[in-house]
């Protein structure tokens, strides 16, 4: 690998042209390569506000071009695991938007592959990167606090408009930005709704808090009228015994709300990622209180996964959003939906692997 890690994002949509390129393109141990989206009217677009040489329609081709340590997956739900496979046996480093794949069977494939050819998955939850996050999981490692009892989590937003198909963009964003379009309300690119869009940042942070692998999975969700989900509940049997509630609604008028609490033998956690801070609560009354404004070098949330992965790369950082993180989410999404097309009957995780 030369001096600067050579990256090409796939995916010229809304969050890469937001968050990935900008992020790519601020980091000196960066080079952005080549950009790749199956519109190649949209990526030749995007080259050109962002002054990138090389624009490709076809991800087989770009690999087969192109000498790169990595690649960024910002396409739609379904199409992450045909875009990450080819990257992985090409033995680079891959950073998949959320969720990692839309069922359990191709996630794990995905990590086996990243194994096979010591290569690294990370996952776009940045919320994993904040200091609440780092000081939760570190307390839980610990084991002060016992083991995990019980899990509380929601996950509440006003992306209605999104999940009805409406061309939503926020005026703040730079015009060369493009829209989210209509995918996410399209089963057949994004899988749901609210829970592929929202829920999986919650269970993203749940599952590097904890560790935790679910057992089963019961749920109910409701479309009210739309062609994905908008509002979702989920129950969770872990491995280990303990149990969880999740869920939220994709419409909050003028809100937004992702709270997680983590109940342990002795202690709990309370963690209020939209004021991005947490309490720690031990034994005899004592709180630790942490919170992200107490740190006000961090780098916009927004670049937290793309920074992360160059710095890992070059081995000054640590994968706090792995594949396998990323695949214990899968199999929680995967189990929810299976279920909820059941009217809430209990899945098993190992149900979800048949041939095995």
């Amino acid at each position: 690998m030369s001096n600067r890690v050579r990256v090409a994002v796939v995916g010229t949509g809304w969050w890469a042209t937001y968050a990935h390129i900008p992020g790519l393109l601020q980091h000196q141990s960066a080079k952005l390569v080549a950009l790749c989206d199956r519109d190649r009217a949209k990526a030749e677009m995007t080259a050109v506000a962002f002054g990138i040489d090389k624009a490709y329609d076809d991800v087989g081709v770009m690999l087969a071009h192109e000498h790169l340590d990595a690649v960024i997956v910002a396409t739609n739900h379904a199409s992450h695991y045909r875009v990450a496979k080819p990257c992985l046996e090409h033995g680079l480093h891959v950073l998949i938007e959320k969720p990692m794949t839309l069922n359990a069977a191709e996630a794990k494939e995905l990590v086996t592959l990243a194994t096979a050819h010591q290569c690294e998955i990370s996952i776009g939850y940045n919320a994993n990167y904040s200091s609440y996050a780092q000081r939760a999981r570190e307390v839980l490692k610990s084991e002060i606090l016992g083991p995990v009892q019980y899990v509380s989590g929601i996950f509440n937003q006003h992306v209605i408009d999104l999940l009805r198909g409406k061309e939503v963009m926020d005026p703040s964003f730079e015009d060369k930005v493009h829209s989210p379009g209509t995918v996410y309300s399209d089963p057949l690119l994004s899988g749901g709704g609210h829970g592929h869009l929202q829920i999986t940042h919650l269970a993203g942070m749940l599952f590097y808090l904890t560790g935790l692998r679910a057992y089963s999975v019961s749920a109910r969700m409701s479309n009210h009228g739309l062609n994905v989900d908008l509002v979702d509940a989920m129950m969770i049997e872990f491995t280990s015994g303990a149990l969880a509630v999740i869920g939220g609604t994709g419409n909050m008028p003028g809100g937004r709300k992702n709270d997680l609490q983590i109940y342990c033998q002795d202690g709990w956690i309370d963690i209020d990622a939209v004021a991005g801070a947490a309490a720690i609560h031990g034994e005899k009354s004592t709180t630790e209180h942490v919170s992200e404004s107490d740190d006000p070098t961090r780098e916009d949330v927004r670049f937290f996964s793309t920074i992360n992965l160059i710095d890992r790369i070059l081995g000054q950082a640590e994968n706090v959003a792995s594949g396998e993180v990323g695949w214990r989410v899968v199999e929680v999404l995967d189990a929810a939906y299976r279920s909820a097309q059941q009217g809430g009957q209990p899945i098993m995780v190992e149900a979800l692997y048949p041939l095995e």
